[in-house]
């Protein structure tokens, strides 16, 4: 059975949250400390962080689903990385993750896709997308739809702070 993607609701908050927390523990989560991991997972994916996000007409998140449960999920909005360049009505990938048992079937670039679809619905417009810099098959995988390293920023998580790559796509260089 092929993995569906649907975009979340409100409603999808506690599973989103779930689906987050999961993802991120399983890509990440030997980084850090016991600690500095909690406190991240409970400040950035509360489940009434995800119902606002779910809430916000400017954001938008997909979930992946196959075998009855969620495996994976997408979120977009405007963009929030710290880069001099960013400008009103830059979009962003926030965030992009699926379960290992369901890598390598071609199911994160369709969601990638579909974000990448919605975020630019009203017109080509440049998009960024900040990665963590020791995840290169992540690089890869985004400098193969256009995206190049444009600057470094910190990414907290508890006391640690991850060196992340900020990637840009400028308008013009949409097929």
């Amino acid at each position: 059975m092929i993995p569906t993607i649907r975009r979340a609701t409100v409603a999808d908050a506690a599973v989103l949250s779930a689906t987050a927390t999961a993802t991120f523990v399983e890509s990440f989560g030997r980084l850090y400390e016991r600690e500095d991991l909690q406190a991240f997972i409970e400040d950035a994916y509360a489940v009434d962080k995800q119902a606002t996000i779910l809430a916000h007409p400017d954001y938008a998140v997909w979930l992946l689903e196959a075998e009855g449960r969620v495996v994976g999920h997408a979120a977009a909005g405007p963009c929030g990385l710290p880069h001099a360049d960013v400008k009103p009505g830059d979009g962003e990938l926030k965030r992009l993750y699926v379960l290992r048992d369901f890598q390598n079937g071609g199911h994160g670039a369709r969601l990638f896709e579909t974000a990448i679809d919605w975020l630019e619905e009203n017109g080509p417009r440049t998009l960024w997308i900040g990665v963590w810099s020791e995840n290169p098959g992540a690089q890869r995988f985004y400098a193969r739809y256009g995206f190049g390293k444009v600057g470094t920023y910190e990414f907290p998580v508890g006391r640690v702070r991850d060196l992340e790559f900020i990637l840009r796509r400028p308008a013009a260089a949409i097929d």
